[in-house]
């Protein structure tokens, strides 16, 4: 048992800090190098490593990666960025539209996906237009990560929270998507505020929107079309059928990777084999974590101490707080094998998605979107510094959690 623990804790410091002290071993090489200590030492077998590994949700997870994918292949995230960046508008205008796209383009695909494919561009796009880019880019990756929370296929977090918990596309929708809407303009005011007077950089001047977007994609209006129905088809089957759902998406997958104009290797380049083998390499240490009986007997004593994780704000509170600590996609994977949901799952997926996906802003580390956006800007040569996320991100946290609170007790019994 002391080996086990050894392991699992060294896992999810990894989780928290990013890597590995000391080591260069980043999070997906923790959760893999974990998953394989746990079986050489022992504490799993490997059949119960491989049958610990929820395939369904790793199914559904590509699945969608690779639909979202086809958006980026398809021209469509640069199209996007650009016609946004040429509305003839007021830097708090852009600030909105922005805000507005980011949040509906990660509800409807996988958020990453987008911050890794809209990031580069809005870098240069804002740019050229003499403004600075950190407001947009902070504005896009806050409404990013609040807006992904109000569907099931937002976000990785949502589809394992969802598979694990039995919950349906509708259901979901309809405790998470009201608050995911609102969180949009409340996103959009805080960093309207905390950047007022300081939309545009000394000396900038203004260029051409394309200055340094030349390498993107043209917009291919067909394969745009077909990915567009696609994700039409999804979604309706998500709500229509009683269907698996990870067959759905790796059926949309297949289509979408038969293809005679654009090679299926560029469709799969763009989708986060890392967070795969991450969540795989987690569900194998939390399961050989859970064999040892201590998490069960830490429920048990939170419950003594009042604390009761189905309870949906207590969970929304716990989640929040714990995807901080360790990130969102872990946060969940650790507390969903602990939840009897009853009739209160739809409630607990709610308070999991809001919880993780509206705390994640909080500190650049709190989401793999922050990372994302972070790292991308440095390589286009914009520092983010970790004061300068906190100081739009602080607010932008509190605020939707007070209001995803309110929300949760209101729609409580």
């Amino acid at each position: 048992m002391a080996i086990t623990l050894l392991v699992f804790l060294l896992v999810y410091v990894a989780m928290g800090f990013g890597k590995l002290p000391g080591f260069k071993v980043d999070r997906t090489g923790a959760a893999v190098v974990g998953a394989l200590a746990m079986m050489v030492a022992g504490s799993i077998s490997p059949k119960a490593a491989w049958d610990s590994i929820d395939y369904s949700s790793v199914g559904m997870l590509f699945g969608l990666m690779v639909v979202s994918s086809a958006f980026v292949v398809s021209g469509f995230y640069a199209w996007t960025a650009e016609r946004v960046a040429l509305l003839p508008v007021s830097a708090p205008a852009l600030l909105a539209v922005l805000v507005a796209v980011g949040g509906v383009l990660s509800a409807l695909l996988t958020n990453d996906v987008v911050v890794v494919a809209m990031t580069p561009l809005l870098v240069s796009l804002t740019l050229a237009r003499g403004l600075n880019p950190v407001p947009f880019l902070l504005a896009f990756c806050f409404a990013a990560n609040t807006g992904s929370a109000g569907t099931l296929i937002g976000s990785p977090q949502n589809m394992i929270a969802a598979q694990q918990l039995g919950l349906s596309f509708t259901g979901f929708l309809g405790v998470a998507a009201l608050p995911a809407l609102v969180s949009l303009p409340v996103v959009w005011a805080v960093v309207a505020l905390v950047y007022r007077g300081r939309w545009t950089l000394p000396g900038q001047v203004p260029g051409s929107v394309r200055a340094e977007a030349d390498d993107v994609p043209p917009l291919d209006k067909v394969e745009t079309l077909k990915a567009g129905l696609v994700t039409f088809l999804v979604v309706l089957a998500f709500i229509v059928s009683d269907w698996p759902r990870e067959l759905i998406a790796l059926g949309a997958a297949g289509i979408l990777l038969i293809n005679r104009q654009i090679a299926s290797s560029d469709v799969m380049k763009h989708v986060d084999g890392s967070l795969l083998l991450l969540i795989m390499g987690l569900f194998v240490v939390n399961a050989a974590m859970a064999a040892t009986g201590l998490p069960q007997d830490l429920l048990n004593g939170l419950r003594g101490a009042g604390v009761n994780l189905d309870d949906p704000l207590a969970l929304f509170l716990v989640s929040g707080a714990l995807s901080n600590i360790v990130g969102n996609n872990p946060a969940v994977m650790l507390l969903v094998p602990f939840l009897t949901p009853g009739a209160e799952a739809d409630a607990l997926g709610a308070a999991l998605a809001l919880g993780t996906g509206f705390s994640s802003n909080l500190i650049v580390f709190g989401s793999l979107a922050g990372i994302i956006v972070v790292e991308q800007a440095a390589a286009c040569r914009v520092r983010i510094s970790f004061g300068e996320f906190a100081r739009a991100g602080v607010p932008v946290t509190i605020a939707c959690m007070a209001l995803a609170a309110l929300w949760i007790v209101a729609i409580g019994p």
